[in-house]
């Protein structure tokens, strides 16, 4: 189910939120990966609400995403049954790059009594101290992290099952129990490049409604 996006900065958290998921992404398509982890979120933290939140322009892809209102439009398909979900256009609407400490920052404002929680994968945790004010964005939220399998390429088999070692990592936060996707937007789209019967080859990758939305755009037929 999908909310009103409240406008930055403003106090707009209802009475009784306490527990906040904020999951962002380029979701360039999201995937099922994507959606078990949101449904993890929401069951494991016992969130209130969940924003999934598109990202605008990322500073850390050197790729051009797809436009911005295919992929939200996709993150409605993907997501949108899910109670407690809410498709968050903020990042999309600023200007420059987008950055998760400026958007858990008015997050933080719009839901004063709450507990913010950010949702990773194991991929993104470790590379968490490369992110533009890391050390912002532990302040404002803790770490959720899901493990991913040791390889989410384009080439990766769906069957691994050897997750990423996060034994290193020095950081605080809290691991979310899901089942092992190693589905990856990269994955997705070369395989929509290679395959002739497009739909069908998307049933294991994309929810149905996504992968509906995908044909009827006519999306990554030229995937990068």
């Amino acid at each position: 189910m999908t909310h009103p996006q409240a406008e930055p900065g403003k106090r707009a958290g209802p009475v009784g939120v306490q527990r906040v998921g904020v999951f962002g992404g380029a979701f360039d398509p999201p995937h099922w990966a994507h959606r078990t982890l949101a449904e993890t979120a929401i069951a494991q933290l016992h969130l209130d609400v969940l924003h999934i939140l598109p990202t605008g322009q990322a500073w850390h892809k050197s790729r051009t995403l797809s436009p911005a209102h295919h992929r939200v439009a996709m993150c409605e398909q993907a997501f949108g049954d899910l109670p407690h979900t809410r498709i968050d256009a903020r990042e999309i609407q600023r200007e420059g790059p987008s950055y998760t400490a400026d958007t858990l920052r008015e997050l933080a404002a719009e839901y004063p009594q709450a507990q913010l929680f950010l949702i990773l994968g194991a991929d993104q945790l470790l590379a968490f101290r490369q992110w533009v004010r890391w050390p912002e964005v532990l302040q404002h939220a803790t770490l959720a992290v899901a493990d991913r399998a040791t390889h989410i390429g384009a080439d990766a088999a769906l069957d691994q099952s050897q997750e990423m070692d996060l034994s290193a990592v020095d950081l605080p936060y809290e691991r979310l129990h899901m089942p092992l996707k190693n589905i990856s937007a990269t994955a997705v789209r070369a395989r929509l490049e290679q395959s002739v019967g497009r739909q069908g080859a998307l049933d294991v990758l994309v929810p149905e409604a996504v992968a509906r939305y995908i044909s009827a755009h006519y999306l990554y037929q030229n995937p990068s």
